[in-house]
């Protein structure tokens, strides 16, 4: 049996793939006749861009498309590195070979600013380095179009349990089926954390074991980043869940959020809006307990406010539906926005003076009109008059 020592080559490092035939996962990407499978066979060289979550592959793959390639490879990581350090790149002198490439790897592309990228691009450009950059947020906030525009960009999946358990069995290590599956599922798609999961057990206990195993970690890992694509994705379908009325799959995103640590007071001001924008006229309530929600997770706090955040996410999902209001205020906001400050009718203008009465203010003024909204008893400007933004439409259940 292997005993890993601090100074040793971690794990994931001994077992990391060293060609595609030994890769496991993203077959959408190197499965054969594939974008990055057809690069590698054909020796393309060009630059691009892996995002995708933690853990499914990114350096493993830049590693291999430079070998294959016969290229040099260089990392960096953008959160240490600098201007400076691609200086030194270019600098380097060639070798003999002096047709082989340079392959820049930045990881975590989507930490360098601005000016970093904008410096990086002229390289690019006239292919004096080749980029692979890799990262786990949406390149098409972080990444500067123009950079962006001279990389194709593959997108990865997280790794499903099949394939983490085939990673598991890489390592060689004994270990019995119930310790692999459940480290499979603990993994959430990534296979870094089921290697060092597997290497701190043998680290601590020797064997590895299912037992062992939980005792190395206090709770399961809950991959969650408040300020990433995870959380605008959760909380996005958090909402949709809610409005198609899938109480079990709010709850769900509910529960995700609130076990990656989420601000809950995030969640509750998201059902506030929710309450207003989907529920509105179809069932009033919704409003008045989505505020007491919000009221609860600021007096009671967490944990407890789980709960009453739980009640609400059922109580939201299941209310009947209606947007009438929101869309009637987005439309009449779009004519002020588009006509300006049209006129307003002479009747519903207010007269504290005895000159704007002379002048017609207020004059048949009618407090309860026979045919409110209509043409004729319409208080809306004359440009406008009798034009309907309110169509109720209660999508009852």
């Amino acid at each position: 049996m292997l005993v890993y020592t601090d100074t040793m080559e971690p794990l994931a490092s001994k077992i990391r793939p060293q060609s595609l035939a030994e890769f496991v996962g993203q077959e959408h990407l190197v499965g054969k006749g594939k974008a990055l499978y057809q690069a590698i066979k054909d020796k393309h060289l060009f630059s691009f861009i892996l995002w995708g979550p933690p853990g499914t592959g990114k350096t493993t793959l830049a590693k291999i498309y430079a070998k294959d390639i016969n290229a040099r490879l260089y990392e960096l990581s953008a959160v240490s590195a600098g201007k400076d350090d691609i200086k030194k790149i270019i600098a380097e002198p060639d070798t003999l070979m002096e047709a082989q490439p340079k392959i820049l790897f930045l990881d975590e592309i989507h930490r360098f600013n601005k000016a970093q990228q904008d410096f990086l691009l002229p390289y690019v450009e006239s292919g004096k380095l080749t980029l692979i950059g890799a990262t786990t947020e949406n390149p098409s906030f972080e990444v500067i179009p123009a950079l962006l525009s001279r990389c194709r960009v593959f997108v990865l999946q997280s790794l499903n349990e099949a394939e983490l358990k085939a990673i598991v069995k890489r390592t060689r290590i004994k270990m019995p089926k119930d310790a692999i599956d459940w480290l499979a599922a603990l993994a959430n798609g990534d296979a870094r954390i089921a290697i060092t999961a597997v290497e701190n057990c043998q680290r601590l206990y020797g064997a590895i074991t299912l037992e062992n195993l939980k005792n190395t970690f206090e709770h399961a890992f809950i991959r969650f980043d408040k300020k990433g694509d995870e959380h605008y994705d959760t909380i996005s379908a958090y909402i949709k869940s809610m409005r198609a009325g899938d109480a079990d799959a709010a709850l769900y995103y509910l529960a995700r959020m609130i076990e990656g640590g989420e601000d809950p007071k995030f969640i509750a001001r998201r059902m506030v809006v929710f309450a207003s924008e989907d529920i509105g006229l179809a069932q009033p309530t919704a409003l008045i307990v989505a505020n007491a929600c919000f009221a609860a997770v600021d007096v009671i706090g967490m944990p407890e406010a789980q709960i009453n955040l739980a009640h609400g996410t059922a109580y939201l999902a299941l209310a009947a539906k209606d947007r009438s209001t929101y869309n009637a205020y987005f439309e009449a906001l779009d004519d002020v926005k588009r006509l300006g400050n049209q006129p307003i009718p002479l009747n519903v203008r207010n007269a504290p003076t005895k000159l704007m009465k002379q002048l017609g203010y207020h004059k048949g003024y009618d407090m309860y009109p026979k045919n409110p909204g209509s043409k004729e008893d319409s208080y809306l400007p004359e440009k406008i008059k009798g034009k309907k933004y309110l169509r109720l439409s209660y999508l009852r259940k």
